[in-house]
Formats: structure tokens, sequence, C-alpha cells
């Protein structure tokens, strides 16, 4: 990683409070350049803590800008860090209201040019989309990394299914970050008051999350997708194959109607430079250099000239849980969908073929073992060495699967493959995992993408329909985009599962379905091989940021592995177990001591679905040794089942020097409505 020793421009820091129209004020931090000139302004805001969770990502970008000439500005949400009011529920539409009142009093400060851009990554470059639906007058530009366009998919539910490890990560590990209290050092004695009325208030957000199984009017609230137009704003979509929400940049680049562009690399769900696998990082900085210049600062960086979207186009490897660099090359297609993608189906009894065994009327059952899925990987990939899928081999074995025979040429897939499938199934709910791999000629099975079809909801997410047992009826899923390079001598193989926990929550019932192999099949976004000759090279800059801020880290003496799967053979029950948080001490320039730990348990029956159960416990300190502050946080989360009903449990305890300052518990027995 290269780091810059001068800038064009000196940089001042400083932090302040920003009033909102109801009084209470939000804490920022900005970075501006030396300059009697007015300059645009970039815009970070985020319900998360820059003096201590993102402060080392922020040093490294923020600093960065404002020596190319930005006033670069973090800002925490209501409610979380050191703002004052208390944390919103993502449906009530605060927290953009709220942001777009920010853009509109950076745009009045006398060394503003009036005009701003937003950035942010994952919930930060969602919110972004978010503010910018609004349309505040001064935003120009945005620049959203692995970001969401609908509340419903984003870690919550996919083709009508539960996300298990997706849903319970997501709003346990919320859960425990928004209990933590605003720091002394920031806002003075008032400390303590402002973070007891917030333990007050706090819910976990698996409550409303699970209440709301169909795509109902809380998830569309919220939701870009529910009308593109609304965004005037230019916007530069980037994202990465490894992480979930690739999809996400397609869908801006073809329906926005403001300008657009997209990037989409090898890259987890992390800003594109940070050099996290899988790699390459490219110079993300400089190349959102071009894009605020550009739209900011009426330069003609030929940043618009550039393809509508620039894709990796991922060569095929073997299996590994993780990959410094993907081998593969940046590809351009000037409109999407492209005119040099096209779709080739493969039928399941002819392209494609089993050694599943039919019954008299052609049918083949799939009926998997509940912990078909143990070895799916980390829903949101974050660059560990765990985190992407191992061989699938296993996986193969324990679902139905359909080959084709080893290719006589490559083939280049680029979007978002389909599987239609022709489905009986006995029981009223069910459903469809489906995995698209990359077979090699010694057998290693790759993952290339997957999808889920919740068996209620194919007729749509908004309501739930339930099978008629022993109906056959042709079913629908998409996969998930991807961009993967097929070389000639492998196979392709579709496998078939009717669970893959603990990505899905099985259904009550496991009795699986049949499919129809003459009447399904298999459909590939497929990339013409020449699309790309005689056009120039995509190429971006070597990766630059700030210098990093000073942070010392301590680990622990005994670490965990990042993913432990269990098997109880006598039991015959699975269990894995992650560990998000490794439990390291982080110290500080300003002299705070940060620790967090964290494990997630996934637990179940091969045989029963109704053993399926998520745990989750947190502990995070914060300490500041010169003034005898001292503040932890511990939390539980879990989820569990019945055959008509999710039960969770919650309980949260805050401590402040060893003593119990705030202790609640939660139980909630919730219907299942779809999943």
């Amino acid at each position: 990683m290269r780091h810059p020793t001068s800038y064009p421009y000196p940089i001042t820091r400083e932090d302040v409070r920003i009033p909102l129209p109801d009084g209470d004020q939000l804490y920022a931090r900005i970075w501006r350049p030396v300059t009697p000139e007015p300059v645009p302004v970039l815009l970070e805001y985020l319900a998360s803590r820059l003096t201590d969770r993102t402060a080392r990502r922020d040093a490294e970008r923020h600093p960065w800008y404002a020596g190319h000439g930005y006033a670069s500005v973090r800002v925490d949400a209501r409610g979380h860090g050191n703002s004052e009011g208390l944390p919103a529920d993502e449906d009530t539409g605060q927290q953009e209201a709220d942001g777009a009142a920010v853009v509109e009093w950076l745009a009045g400060r006398p060394w503003s040019s009036g005009t701003v851009g937003l950035f942010g990554l994952a919930a930060g470059g969602t919110l972004g989309l978010r503010i910018a639906a609004l349309a505040p007058e001064p935003l120009r530009a945005v620049v959203a990394v692995c970001a969401a366009d609908d509340r419903y998919d984003d870690a919550h539910y996919l083709g009508g299914s539960l996300l298990a490890s997706g849903m319970h990560t997501h709003s346990a590990t919320a859960l425990a970050l928004a209990a933590l209290p605003p720091d002394p050092r920031y806002v003075g004695d008032g400390w303590r008051r402002v973070w007891t009325e917030r333990l007050d208030a706090l819910t976990p957000a698996i409550h409303p999350w699970l209440t709301h199984q169909h795509r109902d009017d809380y998830w569309r609230r919220g939701s870009l997708r529910e009308d593109y137009g609304t965004i005037t704003a230019a916007v530069l979509a980037v994202g990465g194959w490894a992480d979930p929400h690739a999809d996400t940049v397609l869908r801006l680049v073809e329906h926005l109607d403001a300008p657009v562009r997209g990037i989409i690399g090898p890259w987890p769900h992390q800003y594109p430079d940070q050099g996290l696998p899988p790699g390459p990082a490219i110079g993300f900085l400089q190349e959102t250099l071009r894009w605020w210049d550009h739209w900011l600062k009426d330069r003609d960086t030929g940043v618009m000239a550039e393809p509508v979207l620039r894709s990796w186009m991922n060569e095929s490897v073997p299996p590994a849980t993780a990959y410094a660099n993907r081998p593969g090359r940046w590809v351009g297609d000037e409109s999407w969908p492209s005119p040099d993608v096209r779709e080739i189906h493969y039928g399941l009894d002819t392209a494609l073929r089993t050694a599943g065994t039919a019954s008299e009327d052609r049918f083949v059952r799939v009926r998997s073992p509940q912990h078909t899925g143990i070895d799916a990987g980390r829903p949101r990939p974050v660059g560990g060495p765990a985190d992407l899928p191992p061989d699938q081999r296993e996986e193969d074995g324990r679902s139905i699967c359909f080959d084709s025979t080893p290719m006589p040429e490559p083939v280049e897939i680029l979007g978002r493959p389909g599987v239609r499938l022709r489905v009986r199934c006995d029981a009223r709910r069910g459903q469809v995992a489906a995995r698209l791999c990359d077979v090699a000629p010694d057998g290693a099975s790759t993952l290339v993408t997957r999808g889920v079809l919740n068996l209620t909801a194919r007729q749509g997410t908004v309501r739930t329909v339930d099978w008629e047992p022993g109906a056959v009826e042709e079913v629908d899923l998409d996969l998930t985009a991807v961009a993967h390079s097929f070389p000639a001598g492998h196979r392709l193989r579709l496998a078939l599962s009717c669970a893959y926990w603990p990505w899905v929550w099985p259904q009550p019932e496991a009795a699986g379905f049949e499919i129809d192999p003459g009447h399904s099949t298999l459909t590939l976004p497929v990339r013409h091989l020449a699309a790309d000759v005689g056009g120039p090279p995509i190429t971006f800059e070597a990766p630059e940021q700030a210098a990093p801020l000073d942070v010392a880290t301590a680990e622990p003496l005994t670490a965990r592995p990042d993913r432990l799967a269990v098997h109880d053979i006598a039991a015959g029950e699975w269990r894995l177990e992650v560990s998000p948080g490794a439990g390291a001490s982080h110290i500080h320039p300003d002299g705070l001591v940060h620790q967090e730990h964290a494990v997630e348990a996934y637990r179940i029956h091969s045989d029963d679905p109704l053993g399926a159960q998520t745990r989750s416990d947190w502990t995070i300190r914060l300490e500041r040794p010169d003034i005898g502050w001292d503040a932890t946080v511990q939390s539980r989360s879990e989820i569990s089942c019945d055959a008509t009903h999710f039960i969770t449990r919650d309980h949260l305890r805050a401590l402040e020097g060893g003593g119990v300052l705030f202790d609640r518990h939660w139980e909630r027995r919730i219907p299942r409505t779809a999943s």
C-alpha cells in the first residue's frame, strides 16, 4: 500500500456538532484542505462510531480526500457513537431525513462551495442511496460500495426464504453495537445520561424483521428498488463478486435515469483498496477522485468515457476458502443489459444429466440432510481466512447433481443465471437451493454462484401460497450475479437440495421435492468470447491511502478458528462455530482501549428441521485508564423454532466499572407465516 508523504493541499481537522431541525446534534469529524477558496464537501454518514470502531478506516480516506481539495466529513447517525438522540428503526425514514439535513448544513458552511458528494460502504452506501432518493438540492454525486437497493433482500430474505445466519448475525451485532455508550472524552459528563436513555430505548431488530416475512410496506419503505427515478445525483455503484450485493450494481446500472457507472471486482464486503482477499485491490481513492472532480468541480476527467459497466471476469481456480488475488481480467460493457451477453439454455435431461434415480414418471427425488449448506462459507465475506466456500464435493454428495460433459471450449458468463424446474412436492411448504459449480477434471468442485426459492413464494414474495401436496408446477429461481470463465475440459454442475443451513432457515417439514428433468432448464448469461477484441484495456492505478492511524493491537493469547464445523456422530448433530470478533485489544492514539469478542453458533440435526438453533455472544469493552472510565456491553441473541413459530431470545447487559448499570431480557414467539 502506498501512503503519500505530501498532498496538493495542507490538511486541518476539527470535530464539530451538526444541529438537526429538532434540536438534536450529530457528532462529526471534518478534514479540510487549507485554502481560502470554498471547496466541495464529501460526506460519509452511517450508524457507527467514528472515534473508535471506524477510526482506522476513516483515517485511510478522509485525510486523502482533504489533501486533494475536498472537505471530507464523517458523521455518526442519531443515537450512535457520540451523537445525540435515540436510534431509529430503519423503516421510519429518520436516518435519511437526518442525512439530508446534514447535506444542507454542510453546503451552507462558509468554507463550502455548496456542492456535496455522498459515499459509503455497506450500510453506509445503502444509506447514501436512500438520502439521494430524497434529492437534497446540494447533492451532486454518490459513490455506493457493497450497497443494497432492496431492504427485504439485504441479509434478511432470499427468494422468500429466511436468511438464518445473515439475519441473525445482523440483528445480534446491531444490538450489541447500538448498546455502546458515548465517549466521555468527546461528550463530557453527560455521557451516562445519554447511554441510559439509549439502552432504555433499545429493542432487538429481529422482532420486526421476523414479523414481516413477506415483502410488505415495512420493507418497501426506503427500498430504492421501488422507484429508481427518485435519484437525480450521479451514482458510481461499486461491488464485489464475493459480496452478496453485486446484483445491486447491475440493477442500478440498468434502471437509474441519473448518470451512472458500475464497477464490480473480485472483492469481499470491503472497500476495493483494502487489499483484503480476494483481490487484486485497485486505486479506489484515485478512481473516486475522478468521479468527484467530474461532478463536483466540473473537470473533464474522462470518467464518463469509461464503459457503463467494468467487471472482473473471474478465471477458474481450485476451490479454497481464501484467495490473496483471484486470477482474471477486466472487461467492459457499454450498456447493461449488454448485447454481448445472451441466454443459453441447458436442459437437465440433455446438456446436463444426473446420476440420480428417476421414478417411472421420470421425476427425480431431492431429499437432502438438514446440514446441507455447512460448507456454504460466510454470507458476507469480509476478507477472512475461511470466508469462501471450500471444495463442494461433500455438499454435492448431499444434493442431486446435474453435470455437463467436459466442455469443448471455454464458456464465460456475466450476469444472473436462472433455473426453471418442474417440481412435485408432497408437503405444503418447501424450498429449493441451487448451486452452480465449476468441476475440474480431477473432480474438484468450485462454487460459482447459488440461489434459493421458498416454494410458497413462487408467485412472489408479497404473500404465501401453500403448495397443494402432490401437485406439479413450474417454478423459477434466480442465482446471484457472477462473472466466471469455465475452461475447456471442465464440467458445469447444477446441484439441487432442499436444505441449505445455516444460510437458510429450514422449512418445518423435511419432505423434500421431486423434479422432472425433461421439463427443467439451467439458463446461463453467456458473454461472447470476442467481446473485448480491439477495445482499449481497462486499468486502474495502484492502491493508495493516507497514512494509517497509529493503533496498537494486542492479540489474544489463544485464537479461535475463524470457522469450525463439529459433527456429533452419536447425536446426529452438526454445529458450526464462527468467530467474527477475535478478542484483540486495540489502543487508540487518544488513549482509548477497545476490545471486542464474539462467537456465533449454528446447530442442526441432520434429520430434524425443527432442531435448528442460532446463538451469538458478544462482549465489547471500552476503557480510558487515564480517567478511570470502563464500560462493557454483553449480549446474547438466540433463535429457535417449532412447527408454527420462531422463538427469539435476547439478553443485554451494560456494566460501568464492573457494576451492572442495565440488564434486560426479551423473548418473543413469532408466527411462521412464510418461512
